[in-house]
């Protein structure tokens, strides 16, 4: 891992908080990310599964964590099992955790190999009753890949037929979208690394650079402050391409009186950042360009305000698109009767913002939470309205990270520029 040591007191706190909603005379465990492959003997980089990394801080594939809180024996109670090392996998492969070293990382005491694993569940099982497996039930979850955990259900359920089987994401989701002042932390650490990487940038744009070319110097900044590199692939959108809301092509040139829009993150220690900011590639934005810019950033910063204790997505949303509504009216783009017509469905405003505002933001880009879930302090959401004007070549998003607070919020990008007049004058400083 590129980044520098957590600290154990952050897993240990997230453990207690969940083994205090487990029933009595349970068990609930938890599995790594597999290594995906590519083709031939190629693979994907290793991306640790969330809820074993929130629970635990290992980053290793291989691992199973094990929760029995109520176990008789306090040595079982939290059993972290790992891929046993050797100097052979050492040399092919680096090095792996050692029992020492997973019982820093972690706080769990006791480590075991992974072929003590079945013994051990056998043993455990026998004293309880209740039984927490953990699936991927996040509502946007399209994957047709079978997992390690999706694997282990059917082997667990297979095994131990007669146990009563449970739901562990309701609770790991309404635990992870509240988060500690630890990992608030290690969010502004990667939006802090995302600053750096869009001033990078603001030197770098001109007419004639590439797409590609500003991708490659957000990922030079990124892996030098010990980012394993972006969040979610990258969208570096010129021109028109920035009304194809998931443009990751990156591939066309940067042309004089374009706008960029570029929708980008750093991840930090599987934390995230999630930016967006939107320049002219010559430095100077036109009438027409600068009037749907700050027609954007108003509604932003309406929606921010938005964003309190109490409220709840959907409604949000919707005080949203009223508010989108206006701007779109005195930018010519609809008409009160376009809105007096709309569509219940599709309202007449979704023509030029067909996405949402907001989505929580941690381990996950898109992280985990019920959307009907009160608005709480500690939770962490983007606010990214944008509007794409497909006729006239122009899209405009913008996005920032905050953290619910009792009495508002707190910007984490808040040092990132936005204003137009910032943007122009950091761009023509020269």
């Amino acid at each position: 891992m590129k980044y520098l040591p957590i600290g154990k007191d952050l897993f240990i706190q997230n453990r207690k908080k969940l083994a205090s909603r487990l029933k009595p005379k349970s068990v609930a465990i938890f599995n790594s990310s597999d290594i995906m492959p590519t083709s031939a003997d190629g693979t994907m980089p290793f991306i640790q599964d969330a809820n074993l990394f929130y629970l635990s801080g290992i980053d290793q594939e291989e691992s199973i964590l094990l929760l029995a809180p109520g176990f008789p024996d306090e040595r079982f109670r939290e059993i972290l099992f790992l891929k046993e090392t050797n100097e052979e996998i050492a040399i092919w492969e680096g090095h792996k955790y050692t029992a020492n070293e997973a019982q820093e990382t972690s706080g769990v005491r006791t480590i075991m190999w992974l072929d003590k694993f079945e013994n051990t569940l056998a043993t455990i099982m026998a004293e309880s009753d209740e039984i927490y497996l953990d699936t991927n039930e996040h509502i946007r979850n399209s994957s047709r890949v079978e997992t390690r955990s999706d694997r282990f259900v059917k082997w667990c359920k297979k095994r131990f037929p007669l146990h009563q089987y449970n739901r562990i994401a309701p609770h790991l989701y309404d635990l992870r979208c509240i988060k500690s002042n630890s990992e608030i932390d290690l969010i502004q650490h990667a939006c802090n690394i995302t600053e750096s990487g869009f001033r990078r940038i603001l030197d770098k744009t001109h007419p004639g650079v590439w797409e590609y070319e500003l991708e490659a110097e957000f990922s030079h900044e990124f892996l030098r402050k010990r980012s394993r590199g972006f969040a979610y692939d990258p969208i570096i959108a010129s021109g028109a391409n920035a009304c194809v809301l998931h443009y990751v092509e990156n591939n066309q040139q940067c042309m004089d009186g374009d706008l960029l829009l570029m929708d980008v993150g750093a991840e930090y220690a599987n934390y995230n950042a999630d930016m967006t900011r939107t320049i002219p590639v010559n430095g100077k934005f036109s009438k027409r360009q600068r009037a749907v810019y700050d027609a954007v950033l108003r509604v932003k910063n309406v929606a921010t305000a938005m964003l309190i204790p109490g409220n709840v997505i959907p409604d949000y949303h919707k005080a949203v698109g009223e508010v989108m509504e206006k701007e779109l009216v005195d930018l010519g783009l609809i008409s009160t009767s376009d809105i007096k017509n709309q569509k219940a469905e599709w309202s007449a405003y979704k023509k030029y913002f067909m996405h949402g505002t907001s989505h929580h933001l941690g381990l996950n880009v898109h992280d985990v939470a019920s959307i009907y879930k009160k608005i709480e302090p500690g939770m962490v959401f983007t606010v990214e309205p944008g509007i794409y004007i497909r006729e006239e070549g122009i899209g405009i998003r913008l996005e920032d990270n905050i953290v619910i607070t009792e009495n508002g919020h707190i910007n984490l990008m808040k040092n990132i520029p936005i204003e137009a007049d910032e943007i122009e004058s950091l761009m023509n400083k020269g």
